[in-house]
C-alpha cells in the first residue's frame, strides 16, 4: 500500500531526485511515527517469529526492504548470519546500511526491481535463503507477476524456510474500487495528523500504485505452489493488512 519509500511517482519528474525523496521520505516518516499501517504490531510479530522459529543461524533476503530501520529491530539478538536488502530506492539503501550496522551478519544491498531480481538471483546455486520478506511492496505488481514471483521464491527457500508477506488486502468479493474508497476513507477518518496536501499525495498513491489481492487468491497461489502451510498471523482491525506466511 503506502510504499511512499519505494514508490516512483509521476510527481517526480517535478522535483529534483533528491528533493523528491526527502518530500516523499517526511510524509512516509510521519505515517510510520504515528503508527498509522500498524508497525509497531507488525514487527513485534516479525520478531517473536524470528526469535521463536529460527533457532538454527538463518540467512534472509528482503525484498522492497526500504532503510530496513523496523526489521533491523526486529533481526536484535538473533540468529541471523546473512541479510540481502533490495530496492529501489538509493537513498533509502544508504540509510538501510546504516540502520543495519546494529546487527552482526553479513550485508548485501541491491539497487533494482526486486521482481526482476529474483529470477537472476534463481540462477546461482549459491542463492537460497531460509527467510524471505516482503513488507508494503508486492502489492504494487500485478495478480500475475505476484503468482509468478512466489513461485520463484519458493525455490529460493531452503527445506524449512518461510515466505513471509506483511502486505495490504481486499476483502473476500471486495472490487478494486470499493478496496480504494474503502481505505482511502479509513485514511481520511484515522490518519488525522496529515495535512490536505500530504493526503493528497497519499490518494494518488494508493489510486495509481496498490493493487492488493484477497487472502483467498494469497492462499490459493500457496497451494499452487504445494507451500506446505500457509497462516495468517495478523489482521488489522480495518480488515486491510495482514501478516501472511508460506511455509516451504
Amino acid at each position: 500500500m503506502l510504499d511512499i519509500k519505494l514508490s516512483k511517482s509521476s510527481e517526480e519528474g517535478l522535483f529534483p531526485p533528491q528533493e523528491f525523496f526527502n518530500e516523499q521520505w517526511k510524509l512516509y516518516q510521519k505515517i510510520v511515527d504515528n503508527n498509522y499501517m500498524g508497525h509497531h504490531e507488525i514487527y513485534s510479530i516479525l520478531r517473536e517469529l524470528l526469535l521463536g522459529y529460527f533457532q538454527q543461524p538463518f540467512r534472509m533476503l528482503d525484498l522492497g526492504c526500504g532503510d530496513a530501520s523496523f526489521t533491523a529491530q526486529a533481526l536484535l539478538n538473533s540468529t541471523i548470519t546473512s541479510y540481502q536488502g533490495i530496492d529501489l530506492s538509493i537513498p533509502a539503501l544508504e540509510i538501510a546500511k546504516d540502520n543495519m550496522t546494529k546487527i552482526q551478519c553479513d550485508t548485501t544491498f541491491t539497487q533494482g526491481d526486486f521482481s526482476q531480481l529474483v529470477p537472476e538471483l534463481m540462477l546461482s546455486q549459491h542463492n537460497s535463503f531460509d527467510i524471505i520478506l516482503s513488507s508494503f511492496a508486492l502489492h504494487h505488481l500485478s495478480l500475475e507477476q505476484k503468482d509468478c514471483i512466489i513461485g520463484q521464491m519458493k525455490n529460493l527457500l531452503t527445506s524449512n524456510g518461510v515466505f513471509i508477506l506483511i502486505d495490504v488486502v481486499r476483502k473476500e468479493g471486495e472490487e478494486r474500487e470499493t478496496y480504494l474508497r474503502r481505505y482511502l476513507e479509513d485514511v481520511q477518518k484515522y490518519w488525522c495528523l496529515l495535512t490536505p496536501q500530504e493526503y493528497l499525495m497519499v490518494a494518488n498513491h494508493i489510486s495509481s500504485s496498490d493493487f492488493p489481492e484477497t487472502h483467498q487468491t494469497l492462499d490459493e497461489i500457496s497451494q499452487k505452489y504445494n507451500f506446505t502451510h500457509f497462516d495468517c498471523l495478523y489482521n488489522n482491525p480495518l480488515n486491510a493488512t495482514q501478516f501472511l506466511c508460506f511455509y516451504r
